[in-house]
Protein backbone atom coordinates (compact mmCIF):
# COMPACT_ATOMS: atom_id res chain seq x y z
CA UNK A 1 0.00 0.00 0.00
CA UNK A 2 2.48 2.26 0.55
CA UNK A 3 0.87 3.61 3.54
CA UNK A 4 1.57 6.97 4.02
CA UNK A 5 2.84 7.38 7.37
CA UNK A 6 4.41 4.19 7.39
CA UNK A 7 7.79 3.51 9.50
CA UNK A 8 8.91 0.97 6.81
CA UNK A 9 8.98 2.84 3.76
CA UNK A 10 6.93 0.16 2.00
CA UNK A 11 5.93 -0.46 -1.37
CA UNK A 12 8.84 -2.49 -2.72
CA UNK A 13 10.21 -5.21 -1.15
CA UNK A 14 14.08 -5.35 -0.02
CA UNK A 15 17.24 -7.20 -1.46
CA UNK A 16 18.62 -10.31 -0.12
CA UNK A 17 15.18 -11.24 2.37
CA UNK A 18 15.75 -13.97 4.36
CA UNK A 19 14.58 -17.66 2.65
CA UNK A 20 12.25 -20.06 4.22
CA UNK A 21 15.18 -21.97 5.49
CA UNK A 22 16.86 -18.90 7.00
CA UNK A 23 13.81 -17.94 8.52
CA UNK A 24 13.62 -21.85 10.26
CA UNK A 25 17.07 -21.08 11.63
CA UNK A 26 15.96 -18.20 13.51
CA UNK A 27 13.34 -19.47 14.68
CA UNK A 28 14.96 -22.22 16.29
CA UNK A 29 17.32 -19.43 17.63
CA UNK A 30 14.36 -17.61 18.83
CA UNK A 31 13.03 -20.72 21.10
CA UNK A 32 16.52 -21.37 21.74
CA UNK A 33 16.37 -17.85 24.04
CA UNK A 34 12.72 -18.83 25.14
CA UNK A 35 11.07 -16.41 23.02
CA UNK A 36 7.54 -16.44 23.89
CA UNK A 37 5.56 -14.97 21.00
CA UNK A 38 6.16 -14.46 17.28
CA UNK A 39 4.52 -11.35 15.73
CA UNK A 40 4.40 -11.51 11.84
CA UNK A 41 4.06 -8.40 10.32
CA UNK A 42 5.04 -6.23 7.53
CA UNK A 43 4.86 -4.14 5.06
CA UNK A 44 2.41 -7.04 4.61
CA UNK A 45 3.19 -10.45 5.90
CA UNK A 46 0.43 -12.46 3.82
CA UNK A 47 2.16 -11.37 0.40
CA UNK A 48 4.88 -13.66 1.29
CA UNK A 49 4.69 -16.98 -0.26
CA UNK A 50 5.73 -19.04 2.52
CA UNK A 51 4.46 -17.12 5.36
CA UNK A 52 2.37 -19.66 6.52
CA UNK A 53 5.67 -22.20 6.71
CA UNK A 54 7.37 -19.91 8.77
CA UNK A 55 3.91 -19.32 11.04
CA UNK A 56 3.65 -23.16 11.17
CA UNK A 57 7.76 -23.48 12.42
CA UNK A 58 6.88 -20.90 15.05
CA UNK A 59 4.14 -22.91 16.72
CA UNK A 60 5.79 -26.32 16.02
CA UNK A 61 8.80 -24.96 18.04
CA UNK A 62 5.59 -23.79 20.93
CA UNK A 63 5.77 -20.23 21.03
CA UNK A 64 3.03 -18.61 20.25
CA UNK A 65 2.18 -16.87 16.91
CA UNK A 66 0.74 -13.11 16.15
CA UNK A 67 -0.11 -11.56 12.88
CA UNK A 68 -0.30 -7.87 12.03
CA UNK A 69 -2.03 -6.84 8.24
CA UNK A 70 -3.96 -4.61 7.02
CA UNK A 71 -6.33 -7.22 6.02
CA UNK A 72 -6.74 -7.55 2.41
CA UNK A 73 -5.75 -10.96 2.59
CA UNK A 74 -7.48 -11.51 5.18
CA UNK A 75 -10.59 -13.57 3.00
CA UNK A 76 -7.71 -15.63 1.14
CA UNK A 77 -5.86 -16.68 4.03
CA UNK A 78 -8.35 -17.41 6.87
CA UNK A 79 -8.12 -20.80 6.98
CA UNK A 80 -4.92 -21.31 7.50
CA UNK A 81 -5.14 -18.81 10.29
CA UNK A 82 -7.48 -20.29 12.48
CA UNK A 83 -5.86 -23.92 11.63
CA UNK A 84 -2.30 -22.06 13.30
CA UNK A 85 -4.49 -21.39 16.36
CA UNK A 86 -3.28 -17.47 15.95
CA UNK A 87 -3.13 -16.09 19.39
CA UNK A 88 -4.29 -12.46 18.38
CA UNK A 89 -4.30 -10.96 14.95
CA UNK A 90 -3.79 -7.23 14.94
CA UNK A 91 -5.80 -5.22 11.89
CA UNK A 92 -5.14 -1.45 10.84
CA UNK A 93 -7.70 1.02 10.85
CA UNK A 94 -6.14 4.77 10.74
CA UNK A 95 -9.70 6.49 10.71
CA UNK A 96 -13.02 6.57 9.43
CA UNK A 97 -13.34 5.20 5.47
CA UNK A 98 -12.63 8.82 3.73
CA UNK A 99 -9.16 9.09 6.19
CA UNK A 100 -8.53 5.74 6.28
CA UNK A 101 -8.36 5.02 2.41
CA UNK A 102 -6.48 8.76 2.24
CA UNK A 103 -3.61 7.13 4.21
CA UNK A 104 -3.75 4.12 2.84
CA UNK A 105 -5.72 3.12 -0.66
CA UNK A 106 -8.93 3.45 -2.00
CA UNK A 107 -11.29 0.50 -0.73
CA UNK A 108 -8.81 -0.30 1.91
CA UNK A 109 -11.45 0.61 5.20
CA UNK A 110 -14.14 -1.61 3.90
CA UNK A 111 -11.31 -4.94 3.59
CA UNK A 112 -10.49 -3.76 6.90
CA UNK A 113 -13.48 -4.00 8.54
CA UNK A 114 -14.68 -7.23 6.29
CA UNK A 115 -11.57 -8.60 7.89
CA UNK A 116 -12.24 -7.72 11.23
CA UNK A 117 -15.63 -9.37 10.79
CA UNK A 118 -14.30 -12.14 9.52
CA UNK A 119 -11.90 -13.12 12.12
CA UNK A 120 -14.64 -13.02 14.73
CA UNK A 121 -16.70 -15.14 13.33
CA UNK A 122 -14.14 -17.66 13.84
CA UNK A 123 -13.50 -16.61 16.59
CA UNK A 124 -10.20 -15.24 16.70
CA UNK A 125 -8.92 -12.73 19.13
CA UNK A 126 -8.54 -9.58 16.60
CA UNK A 127 -6.66 -6.30 18.17
CA UNK A 128 -7.34 -2.82 15.84
CA UNK A 129 -4.46 -0.61 15.91
CA UNK A 130 -5.14 2.80 15.38
CA UNK A 131 -2.04 4.74 14.06
CA UNK A 132 -2.79 8.70 15.53
CA UNK A 133 -1.84 11.55 13.41
CA UNK A 134 -3.61 15.17 12.57
CA UNK A 135 -5.12 13.60 9.99
CA UNK A 136 -6.98 11.25 11.84
CA UNK A 137 -7.39 12.52 15.42
CA UNK A 138 -10.74 13.56 15.25
CA UNK A 139 -12.49 10.27 13.92
CA UNK A 140 -11.25 8.21 17.43
CA UNK A 141 -15.25 8.75 18.70
CA UNK A 142 -16.62 7.58 15.53
CA UNK A 143 -14.08 4.66 15.64
CA UNK A 144 -15.21 3.77 18.80
CA UNK A 145 -19.00 3.33 17.67
CA UNK A 146 -17.88 1.43 14.76
CA UNK A 147 -15.88 -0.91 16.75
CA UNK A 148 -17.80 -1.15 19.98
CA UNK A 149 -20.13 -4.26 19.26
CA UNK A 150 -17.39 -6.19 16.94
CA UNK A 151 -16.07 -7.85 20.30
CA UNK A 152 -12.38 -6.70 19.49
CA UNK A 153 -9.15 -5.12 21.48
CA UNK A 154 -8.13 -1.57 20.23
CA UNK A 155 -4.80 -0.31 20.33
CA UNK A 156 -3.86 3.60 20.04
CA UNK A 157 -0.14 4.58 19.18
CA UNK A 158 1.16 8.15 17.93
CA UNK A 159 2.30 8.25 14.46
CA UNK A 160 6.08 9.48 14.75
CA UNK A 161 7.83 11.07 12.06
CA UNK A 162 10.40 8.61 9.62
CA UNK A 163 9.96 6.24 7.13
CA UNK A 164 7.21 7.67 4.56
CA UNK A 165 5.16 10.36 7.48
CA UNK A 166 5.22 13.76 7.50
CA UNK A 167 6.55 15.42 10.46
CA UNK A 168 4.01 17.94 10.02
CA UNK A 169 1.12 15.40 10.64
CA UNK A 170 2.48 14.48 14.15
CA UNK A 171 -0.26 15.31 17.03
CA UNK A 172 1.00 17.85 19.32
CA UNK A 173 0.99 18.03 22.88
CA UNK A 174 -2.40 18.70 23.10
CA UNK A 175 -3.99 16.22 20.83
CA UNK A 176 -1.91 13.66 22.85
CA UNK A 177 -3.16 14.48 26.39
CA UNK A 178 -6.17 15.04 24.58
CA UNK A 179 -6.05 10.87 22.93
CA UNK A 180 -4.55 9.33 26.29
CA UNK A 181 -8.09 10.92 28.50
CA UNK A 182 -10.19 9.47 25.47
CA UNK A 183 -8.16 5.94 26.37
CA UNK A 184 -8.86 6.12 30.02
CA UNK A 185 -12.09 7.04 29.91
CA UNK A 186 -12.84 4.10 27.19
CA UNK A 187 -10.85 2.07 29.61
CA UNK A 188 -12.64 2.87 32.25
CA UNK A 189 -16.49 2.70 30.77
CA UNK A 190 -15.29 -0.83 29.39
CA UNK A 191 -13.24 -2.39 31.91
CA UNK A 192 -16.19 -5.18 31.93
CA UNK A 193 -17.28 -4.70 28.71
CA UNK A 194 -16.59 -6.35 25.25
CA UNK A 195 -13.72 -3.53 23.97
CA UNK A 196 -10.84 -3.16 26.18
CA UNK A 197 -9.04 0.32 25.01
CA UNK A 198 -5.24 0.56 25.68
CA UNK A 199 -2.77 2.79 24.84
CA UNK A 200 0.70 1.69 23.03
CA UNK A 201 4.36 2.30 24.82
CA UNK A 202 4.03 5.59 23.64
CA UNK A 203 1.51 6.51 26.66
CA UNK A 204 0.98 6.41 30.49
CA UNK A 205 4.08 7.60 32.27
CA UNK A 206 3.42 8.38 35.79
CA UNK A 207 -0.04 10.70 35.59
CA UNK A 208 -0.92 13.12 38.05
CA UNK A 209 -4.97 12.59 36.91
CA UNK A 210 -4.84 9.82 34.75
CA UNK A 211 -5.21 6.28 35.49
CA UNK A 212 -2.19 4.80 33.62
CA UNK A 213 -3.06 1.52 33.94
CA UNK A 214 -0.01 -0.89 34.04
CA UNK A 215 3.30 0.27 35.46
CA UNK A 216 5.30 1.67 32.90
CA UNK A 217 8.97 0.51 33.71
CA UNK A 218 10.81 1.66 30.35
CA UNK A 219 11.36 0.79 26.59
CA UNK A 220 11.62 -2.63 26.15
CA UNK A 221 13.66 -2.59 23.23
CA UNK A 222 16.39 -5.07 23.48
CA UNK A 223 15.16 -5.77 27.37
CA UNK A 224 12.44 -8.15 26.78
CA UNK A 225 11.52 -7.07 22.74
CA UNK A 226 12.99 -7.75 19.72
CA UNK A 227 12.76 -6.94 16.20
CA UNK A 228 13.95 -8.75 12.83
CA UNK A 229 13.74 -7.12 9.32
CA UNK A 230 13.48 -9.41 6.39
CA UNK A 231 16.78 -9.36 5.47
CA UNK A 232 17.97 -10.79 9.15
CA UNK A 233 18.99 -7.37 10.44
CA UNK A 234 18.51 -6.90 14.62
CA UNK A 235 16.84 -3.83 16.19
CA UNK A 236 15.88 -3.55 19.37
CA UNK A 237 12.37 -1.99 18.27
CA UNK A 238 11.40 -1.70 14.87
CA UNK A 239 9.44 1.62 15.57
CA UNK A 240 12.78 3.21 16.38
CA UNK A 241 13.77 2.70 12.27
CA UNK A 242 14.86 -0.54 10.65
CA UNK A 243 17.88 0.64 8.90
CA UNK A 244 19.63 2.18 11.88
CA UNK A 245 20.50 0.85 15.50
CA UNK A 246 21.54 -2.47 14.30
CA UNK A 247 22.68 -4.95 16.68
CA UNK A 248 24.00 -7.22 13.73
CA UNK A 249 22.28 -9.46 10.98
CA UNK A 250 21.51 -13.25 11.31
CA UNK A 251 23.42 -14.21 8.29
CA UNK A 252 26.53 -13.18 9.92
CA UNK A 253 26.08 -14.65 13.61
CA UNK A 254 23.33 -16.33 15.29
CA UNK A 255 21.03 -14.63 16.87
CA UNK A 256 21.54 -16.21 20.11
CA UNK A 257 25.02 -14.69 19.67
CA UNK A 258 23.44 -10.93 19.07
CA UNK A 259 21.08 -11.49 21.90
CA UNK A 260 23.44 -12.71 24.54
CA UNK A 261 26.15 -10.20 24.17
CA UNK A 262 26.59 -7.75 26.64
CA UNK A 263 26.99 -5.49 25.10
CA UNK A 264 23.80 -5.56 22.42
CA UNK A 265 21.36 -2.77 22.75
CA UNK A 266 23.71 -0.96 25.22
CA UNK A 267 21.27 2.19 25.47
CA UNK A 268 18.87 0.04 27.45
CA UNK A 269 20.75 -2.60 28.82
CA UNK A 270 23.47 0.01 30.47
CA UNK A 271 21.04 2.80 30.92
CA UNK A 272 21.79 5.62 33.50
CA UNK A 273 20.06 8.14 34.79
CA UNK A 274 22.90 10.54 33.43
CA UNK A 275 21.22 9.44 29.87
CA UNK A 276 18.18 11.15 30.56
CA UNK A 277 17.32 13.95 27.92
CA UNK A 278 16.66 17.52 28.66
CA UNK A 279 12.96 16.61 28.88
CA UNK A 280 12.98 13.97 31.49
CA UNK A 281 16.49 15.23 33.94
CA UNK A 282 15.71 15.44 37.34
CA UNK A 283 12.47 13.40 36.90
CA UNK A 284 11.68 11.48 40.38
CA UNK A 285 10.51 8.75 37.95
CA UNK A 286 13.44 8.88 35.59
CA UNK A 287 15.30 6.01 36.89
CA UNK A 288 12.12 3.65 36.46
CA UNK A 289 10.48 5.58 33.08
CA UNK A 290 13.84 5.69 31.56
CA UNK A 291 12.66 8.35 29.34
CA UNK A 292 9.58 7.32 27.60
CA UNK A 293 9.24 5.37 24.26
CA UNK A 294 12.99 5.44 23.03
CA UNK A 295 10.56 5.73 19.23
CA UNK A 296 8.74 8.35 20.15
CA UNK A 297 11.89 10.39 21.90
CA UNK A 298 14.04 9.46 18.97
CA UNK A 299 12.56 10.53 16.13
CA UNK A 300 11.30 13.87 18.05
CA UNK A 301 13.74 14.64 19.73
CA UNK A 302 16.77 13.33 17.87
CA UNK A 303 17.85 11.26 21.48
CA UNK A 304 17.15 8.60 23.57
CA UNK A 305 15.59 8.70 27.13
CA UNK A 306 14.29 12.06 26.40
CA UNK A 307 10.30 11.70 25.10
CA UNK A 308 8.15 15.00 24.83
CA UNK A 309 5.07 13.32 25.29
CA UNK A 310 4.69 12.62 29.15
CA UNK A 311 1.60 12.86 30.95
CA UNK A 312 2.92 14.08 33.87
CA UNK A 313 5.25 16.84 32.16
CA UNK A 314 2.53 18.15 30.32
CA UNK A 315 0.37 17.96 33.08
CA UNK A 316 2.80 20.03 35.12
CA UNK A 317 4.17 22.45 32.16
CA UNK A 318 0.45 23.22 30.28
CA UNK A 319 -1.88 22.11 32.41
CA UNK A 320 -0.20 23.84 35.59
CA UNK A 321 -1.10 20.85 37.65
CA UNK A 322 -0.07 21.19 41.54
CA UNK A 323 1.74 18.54 43.22
CA UNK A 324 0.59 17.21 46.65
CA UNK A 325 2.91 18.60 49.71
CA UNK A 326 4.02 14.95 50.07
CA UNK A 327 4.83 14.97 46.26
CA UNK A 328 6.76 18.64 46.39
CA UNK A 329 9.30 16.97 49.41
CA UNK A 330 9.92 13.91 47.80
CA UNK A 331 10.68 16.02 44.01
CA UNK A 332 12.51 18.60 46.11
CA UNK A 333 14.48 15.64 47.95
CA UNK A 334 16.25 14.23 44.75
CA UNK A 335 17.05 17.06 43.81
CA UNK A 336 18.25 18.98 47.12
CA UNK A 337 17.89 18.54 50.41
CA UNK A 338 18.50 21.79 51.31
CA UNK A 339 16.05 23.25 48.95
CA UNK A 340 13.12 21.38 51.32
CA UNK A 341 14.09 23.88 53.91
CA UNK A 342 13.33 26.81 51.23
CA UNK A 343 9.68 25.30 51.18
CA UNK A 344 7.52 27.38 52.91
CA UNK A 345 5.09 25.52 55.40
Amino acid sequence: MNCKHCGSSAGIARENELNTKECYTLCEALAETKCNTVSLMGGEPFVRKDWHLIAECVKDLGMDLAIVSNGLLIPREIDIIDRLETLVVGISLDGMEKNHDTIRKKGSYNSAIKAIDLLRERNIQTTVITTLTKTNFLDLPKLRDILIDKNVNWQIQVGVPFGNFDPNLVIDKEEYYASAMFIASESIKNKFEDMPVVGAHCYGYNSHLLPTGKKWSGCTAGISTVGITSDGSIVGCLSMGNNQFLEGNVRNLNFVDIWENPNSFSYNRHFNKKDLGENCQGCYYGGSCKGGCNSVSFHLTGQFHNSPLCLRRIEETILDVKLSKREKIVHLFFKSKNEIEKWPN
